[in-house]
């Protein structure tokens, strides 16, 4: 992932990218996407991540339709797995959506998830010594309003409640393919 080289000119911006980018390498939980390196190419900031090859939820609730709840309950406690993980580090992803959760097969042809794009994710400030990340560092909205909080709609502050609440709304589409 390379980050356009327009934001790429902002201090603000870089300092913004290098801490999630270092927050988010922390992560290693499997159902997680990796993060391997992150840094600076030639003014481009880059992100080396795991490849995985799969289809993310919206497009398998797009061709298939709602999921039945025995192939989808197991997929959600993988997705929880990895929300939990993300929240004992202090991160927040603020951006869980279908489009954000790729499913691939196990050998054995089980589904098998992992949550991607911690582009939005907001790192809790309590968790480290020095302060990480603000909102967006400029107090924008951001997220896909379908799946976010009541609290990340009003510009408020946003914890690990607010993953719960999108992955309740994601967990309500799949479900029942509708929002």
């Amino acid at each position: 992932k390379v980050l356009h080289r327009d934001l790429a000119q902002d201090p603000d911006v870089i300092a913004r990218f290098e801490r999630e980018a270092t927050a988010v390498s922390r992560l290693n939980h499997p159902h997680t996407v990796q993060v391997f390196d992150f840094g600076n190419a030639q003014g481009a900031l880059y992100l080396i991540m795991e490849l995985i090859r799969g289809q993310d939820l919206a497009h398998l609730l797009d061709r298939d339709g709602p999921m039945p709840w025995g192939r989808a309950a197991p997929l959600f406690v993988q997705i929880c797995g990895a929300l939990a993980e993300a929240h004992e580090l202090g991160i927040v992803h603020r951006d869980l959506k279908p489009e954000n959760v790729l499913i691939t097969r196990t050998s054995r042809g089980r589904d098998y998830a992992k949550v991607l794009d911690f582009g939005l994710a907001k790192l809790d400030q309590t968790r480290e010594a020095q302060p990480l990340l603000r909102e967006t560092e400029r107090q924008a909205i951001v997220g896909t309003p379908y799946f976010m909080s009541p609290e990340q709609i009003r510009g408020e502050e946003v914890d690990a409640r607010t993953d719960i609440y999108s992955l309740g709304a994601l967990m309500f589409e799949l479900l029942t393919g509708t929002h």
